[in-house]
């Protein structure tokens, strides 16, 4: 078996409660709220990560945490970070189409689905986006049911809510996000 890659974590502070942010040397692999999630790290050595060290000081971590404090004081609207994700073929599709959802936008499951000549595959879109390791910078809270209604988020309906807001407002979230 390979050498599993270095992976470093760390935890900021941000208006919706604490996010955990891990990177390799080829990018971002996970932002999370509330600390490592179990599905996440489970995927780590099937796709060649090492457990996450602590490493506050690693330049990607801080650029990480530096442009998600940005975003959430509404002067950000998109992400210039390197990222090394870990999925499937279809996953990686998935959030390929996440990427190009501007700012202050929706779409939904069904419009993935078709973008990535899945039609039928709604469902499907759903659990890739809700397997998306990279919340916020892959921004999977801009996709809502076919109705229109805010469904699930890995973080929870109220911050998906808080993050559509903050977007579709251009204003900061209210909270002090000058932590870390």
């Amino acid at each position: 078996m390979d050498a599993l890659r270095p992976t470093y974590a760390m935890t900021m502070s941000s208006p919706l409660g604490d996010l955990w942010l891990c990177a390799t040397s080829r990018g971002v692999c996970a932002v999370t709220f509330d600390g490592p999630d179990a599905t996440v790290l489970a995927g780590f050595e099937h796709y060649g990560l090492a457990e996450p060290q602590p490493a506050r000081a690693f330049w990607l971590l801080r650029a990480t945490a530096n442009q998600l404090r940005g975003y959430f004081a509404g002067e950000r609207r998109a992400f210039d970070l390197p990222l090394d994700l870990y999925g499937t073929p279809f996953r990686q599709s998935v959030w390929a189409v996440l990427q190009t959802v501007p700012y202050g936008k929706t779409t939904t499951y069904s419009d993935v689905a078709a973008i990535i000549a899945k039609p039928r595959a709604a469902r499907a879109v759903g659990q890739a986006t809700g397997a998306n390791p990279v919340s916020i910078i892959v921004p999977c809270h801009r996709v809502i049911g076919r109705n229109g209604w805010l469904t699930g988020y890995a973080g929870g309906v109220e911050r998906k809510r808080a993050l559509l807001q903050l977007e579709q407002s251009g204003q900061q979230l209210r909270m002090d996000v000058s932590g870390d």
